[in-house]
């Protein structure tokens, strides 16, 4: 099957969410949570993943702390603030909700595709 959809732009609004939900699970430098995201199948790029890391510290959400690595230059992991928890499980929540709404849209109407 061709698939005619933009995943990217799909991804771009919930990004902020996926990458909150990560470093929740347990601190993580830029290049590893690429990896993490490719893991569920999210294709993300480096490149996209440090500006919204970027915007996500600008908002007090996550902070950076540079720690040594066993392998080459030090590394910044990155840490969910006070503010970030609250931020993630608000997040869930409006989730939840837009998927239940959106899954019942599409799962009820017509079904041209098959």
């Amino acid at each position: 099957m061709i698939c005619l959809v933009d995943n990217t732009q799909i991804l771009k609004g919930i990004l902020e969410g996926c990458i909150l939900k990560l470093i929740d699970d347990s601190p993580v430098y830029g290049y590893e949570l690429a990896l993490k995201l490719q893991e569920y199948h999210l294709d993300v790029s480096e490149g996209s993943i440090y500006p919204v890391l970027l915007r996500l510290q600008k908002k007090k959400l996550i902070s950076g702390k540079m720690k040594k690595s066993a392998s080459g230059p030090n590394r910044k992991y990155y840490y969910l603030t006070k503010e970030g928890k609250k931020y993630l499980k608000q997040f869930k929540f409006s989730w939840k909700n837009i998927k239940k709404s959106v899954d019942g849209l599409m799962d009820g109407g017509s079904d041209d595709e098959d």
